[in-house]
C-alpha cells in the first residue's frame, strides 16, 4: 500500500512539474496589436525606425513627452536600464508623443542611448492599443520576444522596477 502511494505521488509530482514547465514555455500576456509591427516612425535625427525590425526580441516601449515632468525624471533611469537590457538581447524604444522640434531640442540637451521615435499625437492611439486607455504619461510596456504584452505601467518607473520586469521573462 505504501509503495503504491509513493509511486502515485511520484507520478503526480512528475506530471505537475512537466505541466509547469510547459506552461512557463507558453507565451504569457496579450499579443501586441499586429499594426504595431507595421509602423514606421520618424527618428529625431532623421530617417525612419521600422518597428518590424524589432520583432522577435524583448522590447520595452516608453511613451513620453518633453512637457511631462515624470517622463523627464525617469529618462536617466530608463537610459541606464537600456544598457543592461541590450546586453540581454532586449531593446528599448522611447516614443515621443510630442512635436518633432521640441523633441529634437530636448534630446540635444539631454541625449539618451536608446532609440527614440516621433509619434506626435498619433502616439496616443498607439498607447491606447497597448493598454493605456487613460492616456497617462509616462506609459511603459514590456513585450516579450513573441510580441506579447508582459507588463505595463502608467506613471513613472525606475531602473530597479524594469529589471524585475525582465527577470520574469526568463
Amino acid at each position: 500500500m505504501k509503495r503504491r502511494l509513493w509511486i502515485t505521488t511520484a507520478v503526480a509530482a512528475a506530471a505537475g512539474g512537466a505541466g509547469l514547465a510547459w506552461w512557463r514555455s507558453q507565451p504569457q500576456g496579450t499579443p501586441a496589436p499586429e499594426a504595431l509591427w507595421t509602423l514606421e516612425l520618424e527618428r529625431p535625427q532623421g530617417g525612419a525606425l521600422v518597428l518590424s525590425a524589432l520583432r522577435g526580441q524583448p522590447l520595452l516601449v516608453n511613451f513620453w513627452a518633453t512637457w511631462c515632468p515624470p517622463c523627464i525624471k525617469e529618462m536617466p533611469e530608463i537610459d541606464r536600464f537600456s544598457r543592461d537590457f541590450k546586453a540581454r538581447g532586449g531593446h528599448v524604444l522611447g516614443v515621443a508623443v510630442d512635436g518633432a522640434a521640441p523633441v529634437r531640442e530636448f534630446l540635444q540637451k539631454r541625449p539618451v542611448g536608446y532609440d527614440v521615435a516621433l509619434a506626435g499625437l498619433a502616439g496616443s492611439e498607439l498607447m491606447r492599443q497597448l493598454g493605456n486607455t487613460g492616456g497617462v504619461l509616462p506609459y511603459t510596456v514590456l513585450l516579450d520576444a513573441q510580441g506579447h504584452i508582459r507588463r505595463q505601467k502608467p506613471g513613472e518607473t525606475t531602473r530597479e522596477e524594469l529589471s524585475r520586469w525582465v527577470s520574469d521573462l526568463g
